[in-house]
């Protein structure tokens, strides 16, 4: 996820074995930079590549939302294990490890010839991802004194931010002039470069103190419950609720989730200690970023696909679309990270939300396609001002509102609530918008009083939405009717998600008023007076 404030996710940054040299430094710098845009770049462009996804394999659109949700889904389970291991096993060596096992995953996923295989090669990808993307901030950490690491941390954020924009552009390009399948082949060659840079210049580090055992039944645990809700949730679009399949789902996922919470109270090295949430702060961060970062993800899961088979938008164009957003939260996210010490976290945490709400709310206007300016431009730069002024803030209150011995593990959570939040989101609201748009369909339909043979077969592929084609046996009339009413019905569908995703951003503002502490008293900021 792209807009998520760096965290070290759980690693603890120790001093390295052998400290690198100051001409190490800037290779180490590269290697990392390049490496952590392995996993940005990925879940940016894959989205540009879903409609041709649908196209070329003929998937329906719950096959695309599981080469998503696949890699979602192990990259949220492994992330803090993946951190742990790092800390235990050697930071360089995991790290390196996670690029091995992402370029494979990928090259797997660009030579997929069926959904089925993309999906299992996706969530290969995602379990690379989960040791390579703590590692590359645990890197830095480790290997340059403490004096320069705050400035190399600027530039590997500010780096992660142009590959991250740059991404989905020239993903969309390939995808445009070549294939969907050159967005996965993208990542061999950088992991070519990382490797030959981790090895040539960066030295091994670990953490001596981190003992004891990983928290492999938890780690299971939470892949199990998490597993069984979102296969329960996706596949209710397709099966319906009350298949057997999909309610045995969504049992076994609770339990394990419940199991998962009993072990990590009870156990010794629990990978998500309890203790942090005594803290009100803590949980009330936490709580806001599920719901914000939820919305955002079901936004973004969805408006490619919008862009793209509604309103004709090239591969690279839908790519480009989402600049304004990352050029607004890069510009203004300095001036966003004083606000702390200007005004408190509080007020950050409950205005910032509310301007996202507003975005959301303005991408549920557009019941046509205008020109961009006028449809994507406003809600674009209006919700990259509302996450600037979130984002910092944020993180800050994370930091403070555990003991500094536990800034780590407490980042490490908060990122991975982000990516869970993602994960559920895009699961959750699938069903939704495959209502209102099947409702709208035949509402549609019926009035545009087709042959039923072709209404009929029209009605057996709404679970593509957008991609769906008009039958053979139509007439050029009759498609020219079939193509304009399922356009319509996925922009009211959409239109109906982006007032739920405004919601949810109303939820995080109301949980930063309830949970955040405000500045203290004026009176306390003043010095005492002398006597």
């Amino acid at each position: 996820m792209i807009w998520k404030q760096p965290c070290d996710a759980g690693v603890a940054i120790a001093a390295p074995s052998a400290p690198a040299t100051a001409g190490a430094r800037p290779w180490i710098l590269a290697a990392t930079i390049l490496g952590s845009s392995l996993a940005f770049i990925d879940g940016t462009v894959v989205n540009v590549a879903l409609p041709a996804l649908q196209r070329d394999l003929a998937a329906t659109a719950v096959d695309v939302q599981w080469v998503v949700e696949a890699y979602s889904l192990l990259l949220s389970a492994l992330l803090l294990v993946g951190g742990a291991l790092g800390d235990r096993l050697g930071r360089r060596r995991v790290y390196a490890a996670g690029i091995v096992v992402f370029s494979l995953a990928s090259a797997a996923c660009g030579l997929a010839s069926s959904v089925g295989a993309l999906v299992g090669a996706r969530a290969v990808q995602g379990a690379g991802a989960a040791l390579l993307v703590p590692g590359s901030l645990a890197l830095i950490g480790a290997s340059f004194p403490a004096r320069e690491r705050g400035a190399a941390i600027g530039t590997w954020s500010s780096a992660s931010a142009v590959t991250a924009a740059l991404g989905p552009v020239a993903g969309g390009w390939l995808i445009e002039h070549l294939s969907w399948r050159w967005a996965f082949f993208l990542n061999l060659p950088l992991a070519a470069v990382v490797l030959v840079l981790l090895f040539w210049r960066v030295p091994e580090s670990s953490n001596p103190d981190a003992g004891g055992r990983l928290d492999w039944p938890g780690a299971t645990l939470a892949t199990a419950g998490l597993s069984g809700l979102v296969y329960g949730l996706l596949e209710s679009s397709r099966l319906g609720w009350h298949d057997a399949s999909v309610l045995a789902a969504l049992a076994a996922g609770a339990v394990a989730l419940v199991a998962f919470g009993v072990v990590e109270a009870r156990g010794r090295a629990p990978m998500v200690p309890p203790a942090l949430f005594r803290s009100r702060t803590f949980t009330g961060a936490n709580v806001l970023t599920f719901f914000l970062y939820g919305a955002l993800a079901a936004l973004f899961f969805f408006l490619p696909l919008v862009l793209i088979q509604v309103h004709t938008y090239s591969a690279t164009a839908a790519g480009a679309a989402t600049l304004p957003f990352i050029a607004v939260m890069s510009v203004l996210s300095p001036w966003a990270g004083g606000l702390v010490d200007r005004v408190g976290a509080r007020r950050p945490l409950v205005v910032g939300p509310l301007v996202a709400a507003t975005a959301f709310a303005l991408f549920a206007l557009p019941e046509s396609a205008h020109p961009y300016w006028r449809t994507i431009l406003p809600p674009m730069v209006v919700l990259g001002l509302g996450m600037a002024i979130t984002v910092a803030p944020l993180t800050t209150t994370v930091m403070n509102a555990v003991d500094v011995r536990h800034v780590g593990i407490a980042s490490g959570i908060n990122n991975a609530t982000s990516r869970t939040a993602g994960l559920l989101a895009i699961a959750a609201v699938s069903g939704f918008v495959l209502h209102v748009f099947d409702g709208q369909l035949g509402r549609r339909l019926a009035e545009a009083r087709l042959p039923p043979a072709v209404e009929a077969a029209v009605r057996a592929e709404r679970v593509k939405l957008g991609a769906i084609e008009p039958p053979s046996a139509a007439t050029p009339a009759e498609r020219a009717a079939i193509r304009q009413t399922v356009r319509a019905s996925f922009v009211a569908a959409f239109r109906a998600l982006a007032v739920v995703t405004a919601l949810l951003a109303m939820a995080a503002s109301a949980t930063a008023a309830v949970t955040i502490d405000g500045p203290p008293p004026r009176a306390a900021l003043r010095p005492a007076r002398s006597t």
